[in-house]
């Protein structure tokens, strides 16, 4: 973790997928050549791993919980790690209950290759609580350093998982704040280098039998300096969402350059947290001392022209969009409403979103012009949209 820090700053070290059968998912993944016609649908195997019930027994996954684990030091212990179809398994170390019935974590297990891919087994309880239980883990390293904990779905009632303990200082001002109103994760983006998108998101293709949801190249994301290509993939029942970008030769660099450059490789750009009132959540959250990215007043005024032909009524005052700085998108179906704020750390590099859907499941594709124009204001405020040269070396104006 330490050197996570040193390299990237706060940035993002693992995302978590809580799923049903752990091993079995990595069963398939560690396969030379995953079936594409594994039974991939709510009413087969891979859907009951992944914990997708069909309508009559309830909803899909997804919905309902949020939360973020900042890790000042390794909370889990790492040893040997084995192959996944390009990513790796990191083996990860056991916890166990304390004689109180408190968690904390043991000792690091023993290196060693694994000859295959499976989970490892975390003890949930103490001496009181039955010792057949226990939490199967799986972490696989994707693009950069990032990784993906599958954690399998059991009765532990415990803060966020085994070993994690609440702050020993508690804010006396938290309790008083409002609420911020986030529902949940909507989708998590990943920033890589030129050339490295493809490569990523056959990745999630071939080992976790995701498919593509939504593309777009740089001739549809670009501004007048800079663009990006783009690739959603999506679980078979498309409740987890991963878009992955590059960026693409422009006038100057790419936004998604610089974060290359200042995060130190490939990695999460930012999180999307949903939200079922984005007007109260976000003037929640300015309260609470959240910044946000700037959106031009123009911007308001082209949306209320494009509005009054469109098939979708946006219900949300426009005035109280504008006022909050919030973004619209919309289709012949349906529309969203999303808001990003500045970077969360002193690098120009990961930040939040909030986001809320109307009938609407796109990425506010109609909104990133103005989104990376936007970034580019504070781009060019650092002093990085520079030039790019015909042999790709960088020059200020």
């Amino acid at each position: 973790m330490g050197e996570h820090l040193v390299k990237h700053g706060d940035g993002v070290k693992d995302v978590a997928f809580e799923v049903e059968d752990c091993d079995f998912i990595v069963q398939v993944g560690s396969s030379s050549a995953p079936s594409c016609t594994a039974p991939r649908n709510s009413e087969g195997r891979w859907g009951r791993a992944w914990g997708y019930l069909p309508p009559a027994q309830g909803a899909a996954a997804g919905g309902g919980s949020l939360s973020f684990c900042p890790e000042s030091q390794g909370a889990w212990s790492r040893g040997g790690e084995g192959a996944l179809g390009g990513g790796g398994q990191i083996r990860e170390g056991e916890v166990r209950g304390d004689p109180d019935g408190k968690c904390r974590a043991a000792a690091e297990p023993e290196p060693s290759r694994w000859s295959g891919v499976r989970g490892s087994r975390v003890d949930l309880g103490g001496p009181q609580k039955n010792r057949a239980t226990m939490q199967p883990l799986s972490s696989l390293s994707q693009y950069g350093d990032t990784t993906h904990t599958l954690i399998e779905k059991l009765n532990y009632k415990g803060l966020f998982l085994p070993g994690y303990h609440p702050p020993l200082f508690k804010d006396p001002l938290l309790p008083k704040l409002p609420s911020a109103k986030l529902n949940f994760v909507d989708h998590v983006v990943g920033n890589q280098p030129d050339l490295q998108m493809v490569p990523v998101a056959d990745w999630y293709q071939k080992n976790l039998l995701f498919h593509r949801f939504w593309s777009v190249d740089d001739k549809q994301l670009h501004t007048e300096f800079s663009a990006l290509r783009s690739i959603v993939v999506t679980n078979y029942e498309e409740t987890i969402k991963m878009p992955i970008n590059e960026p693409a030769l422009g006038k100057r660099k790419s936004q998604i350059q610089e974060y290359v450059d200042y995060y130190g490789g490939a990695g999460v750009q930012h999180i999307a947290l949903n939200t079922s009132d984005i007007i109260s959540a976000i003037t929640n959250l300015k309260q609470r001392g959240m910044q946000f990215m700037d959106v031009p007043s123009s911007y308001y005024q082209m949306l209320r022209e494009k509005l009054k032909t469109a098939k979708i009524k946006v219900k949300e005052s426009i005035d109280k969009l504008a006022e909050l700085k919030i973004l619209v998108d919309f289709d012949e179906k349906g529309y969203l409403l999303q808001i990003f704020t500045k970077p969360v750390q002193d690098r120009p590099t990961v930040f939040l979103e909030v986001i809320q859907r109307h009938n609407h499941q796109g990425f506010g594709a109609g909104n990133f012009k103005s989104l990376f124009e936007a970034i580019e204001i504070d781009q060019d405020a650092r002093g990085n949209l520079t030039v790019l040269e015909p042999n790709g070396e960088t020059r200020r104006i």
